[in-house]
C-alpha cells in the first residue's frame, strides 16, 4: 500500500496531525525528538462521491479508500550528518512514497523551535537535498569506473552529474529543472527529493484569516510560478489544532464545529485527498444495496487490472466492464434505470479506467 511521510523540525505539529488524520493517540510532545520510531497508521480518503452514490442505492455498507501515513518524527539542522537522529529518520523517509512537509506558523513560548514556515521549510530542503548529495555522490564515483568499461551507462552518469550540480546548492530535485528522461533515469536510486511534496503550513487558532496568506507564501518558496515544480507540489494551510480537536468529535459535532468556524468539511479531508492524488492514485466505485466501495487503482490502469484490485478472479476471467461516470449515474437514480436508458457503457481490456467511474466487471468464473 502507498504511504505517505510526515516530515518536519520539532514541534511543527507532525503526531498531533498523526494523531488527527489516523484516530490513534500517539504522543504529542512539546519537546524535540517525542517521536523516536515511526508511528504508521491508515487515514480514510473521505469521499462526497462515495457517500452520494450510497445514499442512492440505499447501501448497508459503506468502505472508503484508505492510505498509509507514517509520523516520522522530527528533523533537526545537521541530520543529514546524523544530528539529532537524522540517520534513522532520514532512512524512514526513504520508505514512503510521497512526503509532506508540517510547517510551523504559530508562536507559542511555552513551545520551543522558529515559527516561520520559510524557515521550517529551509532547514527540512537543505537536509534532504545534502543527504541526496552524499548519495548521489558515492553513485558516481562507483559508476564512472564502470562507464569505462560499459557505455550504455553514460546517460544516467550524465543524469547523477546534473542531480548533483543541483543538490550541491541545496536546491532538492523536485525544484530542478531536470527533464522528465533525467528523472526517469534517477527513478531507481530512491533519492529523498523526487518524491512528490503536500506542504502543510500549521497556522495558530486565531489566524485562520491568514491561511491564503500563509499558503501564498510557502507556494511561492516552494513551487514558484512557471517552475518545473509547481506540479510537483501543493500546499495547504490549517489549524492543525483545531482539526485535531474535530477530529475527536463525533460526525454531527465534528460538522457543526467546523461549519461555525467557517471551515467547511475542515483541512483533513482536502489533505488526505491531496496527497492520495500525488501518490497518482485514483478512485473507481461500485455501488449497490449490500455495499458501496471506494477502489483505488494507479492512474492509466487498464480495466482487467481495477477488476483484480476487487478480486484477482476478476482480472484473469475479465470478460468487460460496464461503466458509467458517477454523477451522471446519480442524476439518472439508479444503475438499472441507466442500463434502460442506454447509458451504461461496454469497454473491453483496453479500456483505462477514470477517476470517479463506477463499474460492474462481466467475467468468467
Amino acid at each position: 500500500m502507498e504511504r505517505f511521510g510526515l516530515v518536519g523540525l520539532p514541534n511543527a505539529g507532525k503526531s498531533s496531525l498523526y494523531n488527527a488524520l489516523t484516530g490513534s493517540n500517539a504522543l504529542a510532545a512539546p519537546y524535540p525528538f517525542a517521536t523516536k520510531d515511526p508511528n504508521i497508521g491508515m487515514a480514510k480518503v473521505l469521499d462526497p462521491r462515495l457517500d452520494a452514490l450510497a445514499e442512492m442505492s440505499k447501501t448497508q455498507k459503506t468502505v472508503y479508500a484508505t492510505v498509509e501515513v507514517v509520523d516520522i518524527g522530527g528533523l533537526v539542522e545537521g541530520a543529514s550528518k546524523g544530528e539529532g537522529l537524522g540517520n534513522k529518520f532520514l532512512a524512514n523517509i526513504r520508505e514512503v512514497d510521497a512526503i509532506v512537509f508540517v510547517l510551523r506558523a504559530f508562536a507559542d513560548d511555552d513551545i520551543p523551535g522558529p515559527s516561520d514556515p520559510l524557515e521550517h521549510l529551509r532547514v527540512l530542503e537543505i537536509e534532504l537535498a545534502l543527504a541526496d548529495l552524499e548519495s548521489v555522490e558515492t553513485k558516481i564515483n562507483r559508476m564512472q569506473k564502470a562507464a569505462r568499461m560499459d557505455k550504455s551507462l553514460e546517460e544516467e552518469l550524465g543524469a547523477l552529474t546534473r542531480a548533483q550540480e543541483n543538490l550541491a546548492e541545496g536546491r532538492p530535485l523536485y525544484r530542478a529543472t531536470l527533464s522528465k528522461d533525467d528523472l526517469t533515469l534517477l527513478a531507481p536510486h530512491f533519492l529523498l527529493t523526487t518524491r512528490r511534496v503536500l506542504a502543510v503550513v500549521n497556522v495558530a487558532e486565531n489566524d485562520l484569516a491568514r491561511i491564503p496568506e500563509f499558503e501564498e507564501l510557502v507556494r511561492k518558496e516552494l513551487a514558484p510560478p512557471g517552475s518545473a515544480s509547481a506540479s510537483q507540489v501543493e500546499v495547504l494551510g490549517m489549524s492543525v489544532q483545531l482539526e485535531a480537536e474535530a477530529a475527536q468529535l463525533d460526525a454531527k459535532d465534528r460538522k457543526e464545529m467546523l461549519e461555525a468556524l467557517g471551515l467547511g468539511e475542515g483541512a483533513l479531508p482536502r489533505m488526505v485527498r491531496s496527497a492520495y492524488h500525488l501518490l497518482g492514485l485514483r478512485t473507481f466505485f461500485t455501488t449497490g444495496e449490500k455495499e458501496t466501495r471506494a477502489w483505488t487503482f494507479h492512474a492509466g490502469s487498464k480495466a482487467p487490472e481495477c477488476a483484480g484490485k476487487i478480486h484477482s478472479d476478476l482480472q484473469r476471467g475479465f470478460i468487460r466492464a460496464d461503466v458509467i461516470m458517477w454523477d451522471e449515474l446519480l442524476r439518472i437514480g439508479s444503475w438499472n434505470k441507466a442500463k434502460d436508458l442506454g447509458k451504461i457503457r461496454v469497454e473491453g481490456k483496453d479500456y483505462e479506467v477514470v477517476d470517479g467511474d463506477t463499474l460492474e466487471i462481466r467475467h468468467n468464473t
